[in-house]
């Protein structure tokens, strides 16, 4: 099954790539596509609205941190 998530990059500033991962592997794990990014420092948000409505058509779940 695979999910959205928020992985962390950045060590001192905390920067989150909006993912689709499978459930099984772990926060930082191999991701399957990049989808859009958060910056909680600027409050930016860039998403790549195709590929993930794409992803929710085909019945993938969301991360109820990351919806």
């Amino acid at each position: 099954m695979v999910k959205l998530r928020l992985k962390r990059c950045g060590r001192k500033q905390p920067i989150y790539r909006i993912v689709a991962i499978d459930v099984r592997s772990r926060r930082e794990g191999r991701d399957l596509r990049k989808v859009g990014f958060y910056d909680p420092i600027t409050n930016q948000t860039y998403l790549n609205l195709p590929a993930i409505l794409d992803f929710l058509k085909k019945g993938r779940s969301t991360n109820k941190n990351s919806s």
